[in-house]
Order: C-alpha cells, then sequence, then structure tokens
C-alpha cells in the first residue's frame, strides 16, 4: 500500500496493490495497518456505508457536512473513472479555498481519506462510476452543506469535453464567499477537535 499525504491537511491518497490473474483481479482498497501507520490512529468507527452511480459529466459536490457531528469519509471507486477533488472549506485551515484533484479509478483502487469538515467533489468521466463512500456519522439532511462546485474563487479545474450534469441543489448553493458570510463553514480547530476526540473549552 502507497500512501501519499495531500496538500489538503490531513486528507491522504491510498494506493493499494492489484493482484491480476486469469481469473480478473483482487485488492484491498482499505488497510488498518497501512491508515494506522500514516495517521497515528485507525479508522473511525464505520456508521455508515454508501455507494453513488453516476454516468460520464456528472458533477456531485461540493458537499460537507456541519460541526457538531461532521463527517470524515473514505471513498474509493469501484467501477469507471472519477475525477475527485479535495476542497478545503475548514475557516482557519492553512489550506483554505484550495483544491486537491485526484483521479480514481475501479483498475487502480486509490482510496481518499478526507478529514472532518473537509468539501467533496467528483465528476464521473465515464458512464456507471460507482463510488463507495464509508462514513463516520450517518447522512443527516439538516447537517448537509454544498459550495457552488463552479464558485471562480475555487476555480476547481475540471475536465474539457464533459456535458456537465448537476442537482439543483449544486446549482442553487451558495459560493463559498456566501457560505463564509452565512456562517456556514466549520472551523478549522474545531474539526480537528472533533477527529481526534478532544474536548474544547
Amino acid at each position: 500500500m502507497k500512501v501519499r499525504e495531500l496538500s489538503i491537511p490531513g486528507a491522504y491518497a491510498f494506493s493499494p496493490e492489484v493482484f491480476h490473474d486469469a481469473r480478473g483481479a483482487f485488492t484491498s482498497p482499505f488497510q488498518e495497518d497501512a491508515f494506522g501507520e500514516a495517521l497515528g490512529r485507525p479508522l473511525f468507527p464505520v456508521a455508515q456505508a454508501s455507494t453513488s452511480r453516476s454516468r460520464r459529466g456528472v458533477v456531485r459536490g461540493v458537499h460537507f457536512t456541519a460541526l457538531p457531528g461532521s463527517m470524515a469519509k473514505y471513498v474509493h471507486c469501484s467501477r469507471g473513472r472519477a475525477l475527485d477533488f479535495v476542497v478545503d472549506v475548514r475557516v482557519g485551515s492553512p489550506a483554505f479555498g484550495r483544491f486537491e484533484a485526484v483521479e480514481l479509478t475501479a483498475h487502480e483502487a486509490t482510496a481518499l481519506y478526507l478529514p472532518v469538515g473537509v468539501g467533496h467533489l467528483f465528476v464521473a468521466l465515464e458512464d456507471d462510476t460507482t463510488m463507495v463512500y464509508l462514513l463516520s456519522a450517518a447522512y443527516r439532511a439538516e447537517k448537509e452543506h454544498a459550495v457552488h462546485p463552479l464558485d471562480p474563487q475555487l476555480s476547481l479545474v475540471l475536465p474539457d469535453g464533459l456535458d456537465l450534469s448537476m442537482s439543483e441543489r449544486d446549482r442553487q448553493a451558495p459560493t463559498l464567499a456566501e457560505a463564509l458570510e452565512q456562517g456556514l463553514l466549520p472551523d478549522y480547530a474545531s474539526c480537528i477537535a472533533e477527529e481526534t476526540g478532544a474536548v474544547r473549552d
């Protein structure tokens, strides 16, 4: 398992070895030992496992969850191909407003760890692209927020040649500046405290 720390604090990419033979392939996108060695702690207790299937050009995000009870995510692509964006929307983070993009494919089985409070977006590059999520908290609609994926301040570099499709919720999402003004964005220090289980005064 190869591990790479991303430019977004607390986010990592995990690339497992893929074993091919005449029958097909076998891989392990999550390995507790590798995760623990990289982060110094085990993966969160999994509260929910989810999947999404998307046709080519579908954009999902930028999504994040409010504190308290925000969720960390461990994400990989089990079918197709996606360009995945880790977007730092945590107020006070040294990387606030920045992103890193990683291509996820079923062939390579790279997985991403997104810490509490970080924004997540992906665009499907093939039909039937399937994403698998391990989540530290159950979905609660009232906790879910979004930033507009085409916000010029974020400058996300989406691939050319795609007929982009997104939900009405994402089309109506505020910009990063508007979300900040509305008090929707999570605080960096509070995200760190929640993720590590620390109690703040």
